[in-house]
């Protein structure tokens, strides 16, 4: 018996949609129609995490491309769901009773490691302060299978004081449902979009003036969509970009990336920036002190001297002043690169303020393949006061700097301790 039409959703090409009852299962639909040899209208979806049963072709024929080999499959329409609004969802997880899954996550683990399940001491009073929505400061509605604002107005009202607000993992793709949202939430500085696939097209674009915090790892966006949203964040702070495939940094009008006045940590973790002229782009931006770079691709890292500057300003930034590369830098991330060579490590003594690095999963820093240990970096690094995630205190710094200006002045280097330290003498290009 086939579903009447009145019952039956509407789904378009391109729309984000959930498998019903489980609104992590998150996918895009590709076709919408009959399917040869199957009655009725089917709807082809290619799912976000690849586990589907085709590439779109069944019995032959084709009816969309897929990402990969398996990672579509057609579905009846009353399977998915096409998603509820912000308010819906803000009513559901705050409003709503607690369910018995999310009672069974509640739980610590035992020495056996066997789950036990705990109560949460005040729970009644705390979800009757929750349920209050006029009074919420923050709200997360992750997966919940949001794809709409809702009635504008409607979020105002009832939200009018949220400051942070997590949307990840929900149908979100159109920016203009990002400015609707934002244009009704006056006070709200933190907003999270990751794991929601945003449409290149920047239609709408969204007034974010008040965000000073946004994250968007895992949606899909290019440098070139960055530089255009940028005209609307004017007071940002923290850009999370992770996840994006990113290669390039490609700035609007110049070499160097501009504007961004106030931005004090750019997060570009787990991107695939391969060379470090590309990361030379962002040396301009004055505010900048953190700077996330780990499990991307870079082979090298060095810090540019002026005639490299002017070489690579030239012809452009012309009615712009130009400043010292990364001169307010104080975090640099890099680990899980491919880093192999020592100079690469010198030059970071070249950063005028920079005392926080991260080198591990690097060669260069990986003793196991043929790097140079912790002592040594630390004695190198003469500014550094966290490395790797640990403070490097006084005590160690003076011990690590004891123990390398002793291994280097061994007269014998060359021969007593060549052995035991031919993966050093690799890395310090000594012999």
């Amino acid at each position: 018996m086939q579903e009447s039409s009145e019952s039956r959703p509407d789904f378009r090409i391109g729309q984000r949609v959930h498998s019903s009852g489980d609104p992590r299962r998150i996918g895009t639909v590709r076709y919408v129609g009959p399917v040869q040899g199957y009655s009725g209208t089917w709807v082809g979806v290619d799912w976000d995490n690849g586990e589907g049963k085709h590439d779109g072709t069944i019995n032959g024929v084709q009816y969309f491309q897929a990402r990969s080999e398996r990672s579509g499959s057609f579905v009846r329409s009353q399977n998915l769901s096409s998603g509820i609004s912000l308010l819906q969802a803000l009513q559901l997880r705050y409003q709503g009773d607690t369910t018995k899954e999310e009672e069974d996550e509640m739980y610590v683990l035992s020495a056996s490691n066997k789950r036990v399940n705990v109560q949460l001491v005040g729970k009644d009073k705390i979800q009757d302060k929750l349920s209050r929505l006029e009074e919420l400061t923050s709200a997360s509605v992750s997966y919940l299978g949001v794809s709409s604002p809702g009635v504008p107005c409607d979020i105002s009202t009832n939200v009018p004081n949220l400051k942070e607000l997590d949307l990840t993992g929900n149908l979100i793709s159109e920016w203009k449902d990002v400015s609707t949202i934002c244009e009704q939430l006056a006070d709200l500085f933190a907003l999270n979009l990751s794991y929601n696939l945003m449409a290149h097209d920047m239609v709408g674009l969204p007034h974010l003036k008040c965000i000073r915090i946004l994250v968007l790892n895992n949606i899909g966006i290019n440098w070139t969509q960055v530089e255009i949203l940028k005209q609307s964040l004017p007071e940002i702070e923290e850009l999370h970009l992770m996840g994006n495939k990113i290669s390039t940094i490609e700035p609007a009008s110049s070499f160097a990336v501009q504007g961004f006045d106030y931005l004090r940590l750019l997060n570009l973790e787990d991107n695939c920036i391969a060379d470090w002229n590309e990361i030379l782009k962002l040396s301009q931006l004055r505010s900048l002190e953190q700077l996330h770079l780990s499990n991307n691709s870079l082979i090298r890292v060095f810090y540019p001297d002026d005639g490299m500057m002017r070489e690579l300003l030239n012809g452009y930034d012309s009615c712009e002043e130009s400043h010292k590369p990364f001169q307010n830098l104080r975090c640099l991330l890099l680990g899980g690169n491919n880093i192999e060579d020592l100079a690469s490590i010198d030059s970071l003594n070249s950063f005028p303020q920079l005392v926080d690095i991260r080198l591990s999963e690097n060669p260069v820093a990986d003793p196991a393949q043929g790097g140079i240990p912790r002592f040594v970096l630390v004695a190198r690094l003469a500014k550094v006061e966290m490395l790797n995630g640990s403070e490097v205190s006084s005590r160690e710094r003076k011990e690590s700097e004891i123990r390398y200006a002793s291994f280097l002045s061994c007269s014998s280097f060359s021969l007593v301790y060549h052995h035991k330290c031919t993966l050093l003498c690799r890395a310090f290009r000594f012999l």
